[in-house]
């Protein structure tokens, strides 16, 4: 039993900066990538080998991954849509990592949006279903994946109910099952952000219910509502420890899709934010949350705006030796609030109304043999 395994894609370098200005220099660019090299994420996107006639954000990819630093340990992933764009990426696997070749069937909720971002119609989309099975079967493959994107409603053409989402499933997996392929994993999309915790939930169980055989999921959520990061709890908590999760953000929630009518509204799950969860959760992620917050404070510089998320913010739940300081004046600023990365130095001449030094018997430096109040109120007989 226990949580579902976490596989974790760093989004920030793609997702996020697509949407950013194509004017950041590529040196700001290397050092973002470095510094994400260097807080123990695991698997980083390091960007997309497309077009600069469409994302003109992109255009200097071959010079970021001639130039940035490999970190031994670290997946360097990338996105490639056509022959071209992977044959690009090609010449520079090490250090990029080549995907794992995956047979899938794919298809949008939204017809409207799959035209506006993928030039295809529904209907065209499930045409190719047949050539990628043959495909499969013709290569001697014994696993097959299903992948909706827009899973769960769009701006274009409203919400998408669990009953219409499965009957959808149901289509491939019943083309699956007659070329004689399983399929073992399964993902669902949500550029547009109409994610809810409960709709997300009751998907997760028909799935598990329907296909026990399916225990790798991908949740790729936008957060443009602000509950992403609720809906990954409410999946994980139907999950168990023989499941697999897959996982999709971007530092400080960076992103965004210029096809869904949100822009940047459409930003991701913060990264830090997840990872202070998991961690909190019990969940070894490896990443020192310092050092990721750091580079969000990086982004910010380097996109020239305040991003969304909230642990680069505030802190993490400080712990033992860094429980806030009692005698600390008033904190108002976001650049004060750093204190708990920066020190005083973060708060130096804000206003301190304290008369005298505070203390407590809760905190873990108070005096040996200081008993807290209400504890010293019952040993003497009185009440608390």
């Amino acid at each position: 039993m226990g949580y579902p395994k976490i596989v974790h894609t760093e989004e920030g370098m793609r997702e996020g900066l697509q949407i950013e200005s194509a004017r950041i220099p590529v040196d700001d660019k290397i050092r973002l990538l470095d510094a994400l090299s260097d807080t123990g994420l695991k698997e980083i996107a390091v960007g997309s080998f497309v077009s600069p006639k469409y994302t003109p954000q992109m255009a200097v990819m071959e010079e970021l991954v001639t130039r940035f630093k490999p970190r031994p340990g670290v997946r360097y992933v990338y996105t490639a849509l056509n022959d071209k764009g992977r044959e690009r990426a090609r010449a520079y696997s090490p250090p990029l990592t080549k995907k794992a070749l995956e047979y899938a069937t794919r298809v949008d909720m939204c017809d409207v949006f799959a035209q506006r971002n993928t030039n295809r119609s529904v209907v065209q989309q499930v045409a190719t279903w047949p050539k990628s099975i043959e495909q499969a079967v013709a290569n001697g493959a014994t696993e097959g994946c299903m992948s909706i994107s827009n899973a769960f409603g769009s701006n274009w053409s409203g919400d998408v109910t669990v009953e219409q989402l499965m009957h959808m499933f149901d289509r491939m997996h019943n083309l699956w099952a007659d070329a004689g392929i399983k399929v073992t994993k399964i993902g669902m999309s949500d550029a547009m952000g109409w994610n809810m915790p409960h709709q997300v939930e009751a998907c997760v169980v028909a799935i598990k219910q329907r296909w026990p055989l399916i225990r790798d999921f991908n949740l790729h959520l936008h957060n443009t509502r602000g509950v992403a990061l609720a809906s990954v709890y409410a999946a994980m908590k139907q999950m168990d420890g023989d499941d697999t999760l897959r996982l999709q953000s971007a530092i400080g929630g960076m992103a965004g899709c210029p096809y869904c009518g949100n822009g940047r509204g459409a930003g991701m799950i913060a990264t830090e934010d997840l990872m202070h969860m998991l961690e909190e959760m019990g969940i070894d992620t490896g990443v020192d949350l310092n050092k990721l917050i750091e580079a969000v404070w990086l982004a910010e510089e380097v996109v020239d705006h305040q991003l969304y998320g909230f642990v680069s913010k505030a802190g993490p739940r400080p712990r033992f030796n860094q429980l806030y300081a009692m005698d600390m004046p008033h904190i108002e600023t976001l650049d004060q609030a750093k204190h708990f990365i920066k020190g005083p130095k973060a708060y130096e001449g804000a206003h301190s109304p304290w008369a005298k030094p505070i203390t407590s018997w809760m905190r873990p430096e108070a005096p040996q043999g200081e008993v807290a109040p209400a504890l010293a109120l019952r040993a003497a007989g009185g009440h608390s």
